[in-house]
């Protein structure tokens, strides 16, 4: 196998260009690099700190998971997503309380480490010219620095799976200097390890183990990879026959394939998808990744906008693939495993998940590796050109420009909002239809009898700011009239009496949530107002929040 570390050829400070300089400027201060790298992550993570719960609510949905594991064990086993993270966190809740500034600086921390890792991993891997520029990214980036302190599984899931990168390498460098696998079982296991747990935080993760798989066997390697799905399942299979027999027969699949097999996942009744529409849905996420989030993350596009542009995306792709042929003709072996299973990520996500969910979080993990091979193959291309050299810098440095400024600037709006909610105002920074919700669960929890159960829209997000109560969760519009597209009202009856929920709380959630335009997300009132035209005395205004875009709590009366 050959060398893994960059070769550099030794050259006079008067023949050396500006890669050239950068490479012996960035080995003599690599160790004040990694410093400044860190601090700069700790600074961003600092300004644009957020100590309240996401209106998406899927870090709400992952605290109300681990506080269920605690409280319901062992009949609650979290199947939405990946359970990793969600038993992480019923960990804490086990040792610590319910305590959530001090998970989302454990975030902080795992975020922390990511940078440190990824550093590790990629140092004397790639140029100067290329690793810095990545750095600023993975230390800086806004969106990134916005995970570092939320509930969600990205910096957790970064913080793995720098980890999987960095023993990936160790392991590879082992083997170039013995290339018997059996020498180095510690590494294996180590790697099989954090391929394992990505996997348990990221069900799209599972690509590592077919991706290490076909690297091995691309170099006929054929021990190796069998060593590579046998250091997996060794972490595998304890893990399933333990969930197995704790649980009984759920796993981390079970919840998600149904929910990802539909057409629509807040309708059921329009079936499952067929191949031309998961052609369609793999089209649609090209689009809605490649050219518009992608340039998002980077501080070229307005995060509020909604166009896409597919020859943007062709454009991505294109390059991508250009970066992988080269890497892989030019056998820069690291940079080809790194692009193999980050190509893997992103197509099983395209062609899995809904074009509706459209979350930049998405393709996040995958952009440190892609802009690695973006810039890679940029700076092979313009190496041995004087102007080439000068745009490649010119154009490098706006994207970091472009990237620290996109930071800077949401920090500046973020700081008076986190002084506010660390002084003990926990809804200031919402808008006001958010606030009434959140205010009305609070008030459910404050008012209500415990033996109460109340249906809402945004369950996890009235469990978190009730502190703790079970709300029951409405995604959809239950017992679905075709002809109405409303619930019928007997079957809605019978069906809140069957699950026990005797309240509902009515939001005014805005559609748009930048503009009170009366547009607001109707899925509760779809499935209230024909109950209330056909028994307008089965439901009883109990409570009102708010002046405007008011929440109200009705009871269901017997």
């Amino acid at each position: 196998m050959a060398k893994a570390t960059t070769q550099r050829t030794t050259v006079s400070s008067t023949s050396a260009n500006v890669f050239d300089k950068l490479d012996t400027w960035g080995e003599k201060n690599h160790t004040k690099l990694l410093a400044t790298f860190l601090i700069l992550s700790l600074f961003f993570s600092f300004i644009l700190f957020n100590a309240r719960i996401s209106e998406a609510h899927d870090d709400a949905l992952y605290l109300e998971g681990g506080w269920r594991y605690v409280h319901e064990f062992p009949k609650f086993f979290y199947t939405q997503n990946a359970p990793l993270y969600v038993m992480f966190l019923g960990l804490m809740i086990k040792i610590f309380g319910f305590k959530l500034l001090l998970f989302k600086v454990f975030n902080v921390i795992f975020n922390f480490f990511a940078v440190f890792f990824f550093y590790k991993a990629f140092y004397k891997r790639i140029p100067f010219a290329v690793f810095i520029p990545v750095m600023v990214f993975v230390s800086c980036n806004h969106l990134i620095q916005y995970f570092a302190s939320m509930t969600f599984t990205e910096a957790f899931y970064l913080f793995l799976q720098s980890l999987f990168f960095y023993y990936f390498v160790k392991l590879y460098d082992a083997l170039n200097a013995d290339p018997n696998p059996k020498h180095h079982i510690k590494l294996w296991l180590m790697l099989g390890l954090f391929t394992f747990l990505i996997a348990a935080c990221k069900s799209v993760a599972i690509v590592a183990v077919p991706s290490l798989i076909l690297f091995f066997l691309i170099e006929k390697q054929w021990k190796n990879a069998a060593f590579s799905l046998g250091a997996f399942l060794v972490f595998k299979i304890p893990y399933e026959l333990l969930v197995k027999l704790v649980w009984g027969s759920q796993n981390q699949f079970s919840g998600q394939s149904k929910i990802l097999l539909l057409k629509d996942p807040y309708d059921k009744a329009l079936g499952n998808e067929d191949f031309a529409g998961f052609v369609t849905r793999f089209i649609d996420n090209c689009n809605l990744y490649l050219s518009k989030r992608f340039f998002q993350l980077l501080g070229f596009r307005d995060e509020n906008s909604l166009e896409v542009y597919g020859f943007l995306a062709f454009l991505v792709i294109a390059v991508m693939l250009a970066a992988l042929f080269y890497v892989f003709r030019h056998k820069n072996k690291p940079l080809v495993f790194f692009g193999l299973f980050t190509g893997a990520q992103l197509l099983l996500s395209f062609v899995i998940l809904q074009a509706r969910w459209d979350q930049p979080r998405i393709v996040l993990i995958c952009m440190p590796v892609m802009l690695i091979l973006i810039y890679f193959l940029f700076y092979k291309t313009v190496y041995k050109y004087s102007m080439g050299r000068s745009i490649y810098m010119v154009l490098v440095g706006i994207v970091c420009i472009s990237i620290l400024l996109s930071s800077f600037k949401r920090g500046s709006k973020n700081i008076p909002i986190v002084k506010k909610n660390l002084a003990g105002d926990m809804y200031y920074g919402y808008t006001p239809d958010w606030q009434n919700f959140l205010k009305c669960s609070k008030w459910c929890a404050d008012s209500l009898p415990a033996n109460t159960l109340v249906a809402s829209r945004k369950a996890p997000m009235s469990f978190v700011y009730s502190n703790g109560k079970k709300f029951f969760p409405i995604y959809s519009v239950i017992k679905k009239d075709s002809l109405t597209n409303q619930s019928n009202p007997d079957s809605a009856l019978a069906f809140f009496r069957k699950e026990g929920v005797t309240h509902i709380m009515l939001g005014s959630l805005r559609i748009d949530p930048n503009v009170n335009s009366g547009q607001i997300i109707n899925t509760v009132h779809n499935i209230v107002q024909p109950i209330m035209q056909k028994y307008p005395d089965k439901l009883k205004l109990i409570h009102t929040e708010g002046l405007s875009e008011q929440s109200y709590l009705l009871e269901i009366t017997k």
